[in-house]
């Protein structure tokens, strides 16, 4: 099991709020990140977003705190290490944002400092290039510099070769300068020599795992070149969960590499309740939603998408180029829904479909009991091979618990949630249970 949070005030709006955490100060991620390793979790995939958006989203991100303002999630990293003994952690990092040599000398001393439980999420925001003065591509561009970005990185890992460590306390020989990589560097994207003023990573452990998200062709194309984890957005049926899980493979295939070298892990964002009739309840409730509701709902998603959903006439389609080009097609897609059409459905259709909750057991929805949500990934792993969940939430201890306190013992009982750690950091926990 993963978790991916936002890092933002947590709780602001629901009465978790008024517990008092302070958000500005690392005891609410470390407390909760604690509850995280003791509940068995593998990861902790800290999402972000560089900047506030766009003008026109401003209030959309700011006046409920929805978007913004963020930690730097690659500077709390350190904090949640400091905090726990197995769990890994992956900030997520902008491939534009971050020269590929400063970002290689950061992973790798955090690398090493965690113990080998450091990962990252590699994401190619577009519209974000502009706060540091960086052109703005397009698409599929952004994941060419992502792809050169993290080839640089990798070599600048490896940079020192077999054997340039020496350690000899006797001698007083620290390294062998002979098998550094002194290489020059001249791409398309990135001008830089090597060596890395870095030691390499522990013998047998490898390097920092890379995640990726993306649903599009080349996203996909990116995740089967370069990452560990893929951060899958699709409809969890059965049929919807292969489907995904054969382009990520065929992917992985066409790059010379075996499918079991990538683990795709389905977003979900369940809410547990305690009983069927609480579940019928909030169901039923979420049937019929206003208009306020409604625009509530797109005011989060206005935030996600960087594009103002909130003025649009709720019973005309989105309009044609509604979305520029920085939009990924997974986040598209998610709004649309399964089942939805994007040229065709009215704004107040895809809004209702948003707002209205489904029961996990029947397969409508993500609503149910701790049971029915061990029944869900029971049945997904028996029949589907599924790799695993990233659970989407706030990193807040109160919304840790309302998620897990009833679920993680389920979940054990069925052994189908660690119960243990073994050695080897990150790599070796996403591998061993």
């Amino acid at each position: 099991m993963v978790l991916r949070p936002r890092l933002r005030p947590a709780g602001l709006g629901r009465p978790d709020y008024r517990w008092n955490y302070a958000w500005q100060r690392p005891d609410i991620y470390q407390q909760s990140a604690r509850e995280l390793e003791q509940a068995g979790f593998d990861l902790l995939i800290v999402e972000d977003a560089l900047s506030l958006g766009s003008p026109s989203t401003l209030p959309l991100r700011v006046d409920s705190a929805y978007g913004g303002p963020k930690h730097d999630p690659l500077l709390l990293a350190p904090y949640l290490f400091g905090a726990t003994t197995h769990l890994g952690v992956a900030p997520t990092v902008n491939a534009g944002a971050y020269p590929p040599y400063l970002a290689a000398r950061q992973f790798a001393t955090l690398q090493h400092l965690s113990s080998n439980r450091f990962g990252v999420n590699v994401v190619t925001d577009v519209k974000s290039a502009r706060r540091f003065g960086l052109p703005e591509l397009s698409h599929d561009a952004a994941y060419d510099r992502a792809e050169e970005w993290l080839e640089v990185v990798r070599r600048l890992w490896h940079s020192w070769g077999s054997g340039a460590y020496v350690g000899d306390v006797d001698s007083g020989r620290f390294a062998d300068a002979s098998r550094l990589d002194a290489f020059e560097h001249r791409g398309e994207y990135f001008t830089l020599d090597g060596p890395l003023n870095a030691l390499p990573f522990d013998e047998g452990v490898g390097d920092p795992v890379i995640v990726s998200p993306g649903g599009s062709g080349r996203g996909l194309a990116f995740a089967g070149h370069q990452s560990d984890v893929q951060l899958a957005l699709a409809p969890l049926d059965a049929s919807s969960v292969r489907a995904y899980r054969a382009r990520i493979h065929d992917a992985a295939v066409a790059e010379g590499r075996e499918p079991s070298d990538i683990a795709v892990l389905f977003v979900i964002k369940p809410e547990i309740l305690g009983s069927q009739e609480e579940v019928d309840r909030l169901v039923r409730e979420s049937e019929h939603p206003t208009d306020d509701v409604l625009l509530a709902v797109l005011a989060a998603q206005s935030s996600d998408l960087e594009t103002d959903l909130t003025g649009l006439d709720l019973d005309r389609p989105l309009p044609a180029g509604v979305f520029g080009q920085h939009v990924s097609e997974g986040t598209i897609n998610n709004l649309v829904g399964r089942g939805g059409s994007l040229t065709s459905d009215t704004v107040r259709q895809i809004a209702t479909r948003k707002a209205r909750k489904g029961r996990l057991a029947d397969g409508s929805g993500f609503v149910g009991t701790a049971v029915q949500f061990a029944d869900f990934v029971e049945e997904l792993g028996d029949t589907c091979d599924n790799d695993g969940f990233i659970i989407n939430g706030d990193l807040h201890p109160v919304t840790v618990h309302r998620m897990l306190d009833e679920t993680v013992p389920e979940l054990r009982r069925r052994g189908i949630l660690r119960t243990s750690f073994g050695g080897g950091g990150l790599r070796a926990n996403l591998r061993d249970f």
